[in-house]
């Protein structure tokens, strides 16, 4: 009877904003555990996400997006999570778009190219291109640019040609026992996974309207028999940002609360009473004490 080798690693996603790397994690993992939105930089922590079929565990650390701006303690924070990802690693999957290049992939090759795990390209969106054959030029230029790594054209959205993906990374895994049970899918507690939530609905219902200065602390987190009892504190820096997220006579954040009740449900499987308040909190995302007060920094 031949022996089941068991693997377990840890696979980083990486990539500019915007490109597709929380989106990418939620379709491996079947579920949604990491927020997406339109707008760059709606990842700002480290998550793993991890997968268990069969004898390989794949542990996938979802990471902030690297960008050049570089001015506020927030972006400080975010870029160096990011590049701290890369450290312990067993296998590198950098995310890209599938015909655009932009200072920030740049950023990104500069910081894998000379590393000594495996690296895989995620060339990703695929499915927007009417003709494949538009692509050839892009991989032959980043097979140039990382000639020991592997290329996979992929679309996240759509969950093309993710298996062949998971396939290849699982190749690369070492040998060893799992590190984590195999029902569990996120090192991270529901308190965080519930702010995320809130925030990822702010993030996508105010678009431009209101600058990255959000945060999201869950204060209450309680099961009553059927209903999870949730309340929710939304920090913005000004009181006109206030303004905008409650909106006129609290429409907004009505409809920010409702949004945020129903993915809380599917993912909690519980009902949900979600309570939301916004507080002002001037200049929290350039201040590193009060960053550190609120979970980064740590």
């Amino acid at each position: 009877m031949t022996e089941v080798v068991e693997r377990c690693g840890y696979v980083a996603i990486v990539g500019r904003p915007n490109v597709g790397k929380s989106t990418l994690l939620n379709h491996i993992l079947g579920q949604k555990l990491a927020i997406t939105s339109r707008k760059p930089q709606t990842t700002r922590h480290t998550m793993l996400g991890i997968k268990t079929e069969g004898s390989v565990q794949a542990i996938y650390v979802d990471t902030p997006g690297l960008h050049k701006e570089n001015e506020k303690a927030l972006n400080r924070y975010m870029n160096k999570t990011a590049a701290n990802a890369l450290r312990d690693v067993d296998v590198v999957v950098f995310v890209v778009d599938r015909n655009r290049w932009t200072e920030e992939d740049q950023l990104v090759l500069d910081k894998i190219q000379y590393l000594k795990m495996p690296v895989i390209v995620a060339v990703n969106k695929i499915d927007r291109l009417d003709d494949k054959k538009e692509l050839l030029p892009h991989l032959e230029w980043l097979s140039n640019q990382l000639p020991n790594a592997q290329i996979v054209p992929i679309s996240s959205l759509h969950s093309q040609n993710l298996t062949a993906l998971e396939e290849l990374i699982s190749s690369y895994l070492p040998e060893g026992e799992h590190f984590y049970p195999e029902d569990q899918l996120t090192d991270r507690s529901s308190r965080f996974l519930a702010a995320e939530i809130v925030r990822e609905k702010i993030t996508r219902q105010l678009g431009a309207e209101l600058p990255y200065q959000v945060n999201v602390e869950v204060e209450e987190f309680k099961q009553e028999g059927a209903i999870l009892h949730i309340h929710a504190l939304i920090l913005v820096e000004r009181d006109g940002q206030k303004k905008i997220l409650i909106g006129d006579k609290g429409e907004r954040i009505k409809r920010i609360g409702q949004e945020a009740r129903q993915d809380m449900e599917v993912l909690f499987d519980s009902k949900v009473m979600l309570n939301l308040w916004v507080k002002v909190k001037r200049g929290w995302s350039d201040d590193e004490r009060a960053m550190r007060s609120l979970g980064y920094l740590d």
